[in-house]
């Protein structure tokens, strides 16, 4: 399966970011828990340099938590604070305040030292589509005010929010990379639903979920689909077969009785999404460490 997607106001918005950055003192770099590394735009990095940083673990709820301790301490040693939350449920937002003036601190006192006192840090919040950046802010704010949806690209341009005296967010719509040199990256983003699901093919990206979970959490599979006999999953056509396990069990079925896997994948990739398959992590930093070394 090759992934490609990349809209044309993503250009647009990765201009308007380069014109913005100057204004703004400290980086909110929102990223899926469950994808540490693979829902990073790595243009953020380029774009950001010599500005503090905070890492937002997102959906922290949804992923394994021992590999998300594990990745906050990966981003700290590169130098970027971090915070573990769920922007849905609210879980973590209250001790970003605290980080933020910690982020911020040189800044802060910068400012004192020319006699300039209580102006609000200024932060621009960004991450790839769908990683929960408008919830986050709606959250944080107390209120509905940035835009919000569960489809990728639902916010389109810039906006100012002023959350308090000490702070103010700048809001950008979600940029992916124009191409993704590694296709297992852009499966995981699969996966979470950050690529619009009507570019792909969904019994193909299921089967490619299941190759990936009887590996590092086949007990999720077996239980939530009730399969008990031991197979082995490693290839495409193993993983199909699991497909059709779980089509034959929930009762996926086309008009002619025959097994209905492209239902099933549908049903897969909703539990997962949903967190009814339990706390997974699709890609682990001990991995990353080996690509830098």
């Amino acid at each position: 399966m090759n992934i490609q997607w990349y809209p044309g106001h993503m250009t647009k918005a990765k201009r308007a970011m380069q014109e913005d950055i100057k204004l703004i003192d400290l980086i909110i770099e929102l990223v899926d828990a469950r994808v540490p590394m693979g829902s990073r735009n790595p243009d953020i990095d380029e774009l950001g340099k010599g500005k503090a940083r905070l890492v937002l673990l997102n959906k922290a709820d949804m992923a394994d938590e021992h590999y998300t301790d594990r990745w906050a301490e990966y981003f700290k040693a590169q130098g970027c604070h971090v915070v573990k939350v769920n922007s849905r449920s609210g879980a973590g937002l209250k001790q970003i305040n605290s980080v933020v003036q910690e982020a911020c601190k040189e800044k802060i006192e910068r400012d004192r030292k020319r006699g300039i006192l209580n102006r609000p840090v200024r932060a621009m919040v960004v991450g790839i589509p769908n990683v929960g950046k408008s919830t986050f802010i709606n959250s944080f704010a107390g209120k509905a005010c940035a835009k919000t949806g569960n489809k990728p690209g639902v916010t389109k341009g810039n906006q100012w929010i002023r959350l308090s005296k000490t702070l103010e967010l700048l809001d950008t719509p979600g940029i992916l990379w124009p191409r993704f040199e590694d296709q297992q990256a852009g499966l995981k983003l699969a996966f979470i639903g950050s690529i619009n699901d009507e570019i792909l093919q969904k019994d193909e990206l299921a089967a490619e979920l299941i190759l990936f979970l009887w590996k590092s959490y086949p007990d999720a599979v077996k239980k939530r689909y009730q399969i008990d006999r031991e197979m082995t999953v490693e290839g495409i056509g193993e993983a199909y077969q699991v497909l059709e396990e779980i089509a034959r069990v929930r009762g996926c079925l086309t008009k002619g009785s025959g097994l209905d896997t492209g239902k099933a994948a549908a049903l897969l990739l909703d539990d997962f999404r949903s967190g009814k398959l339990g706390r997974i992590t699709l890609e682990f930093p001990e991995e990353e460490k080996k690509k830098e070394a």
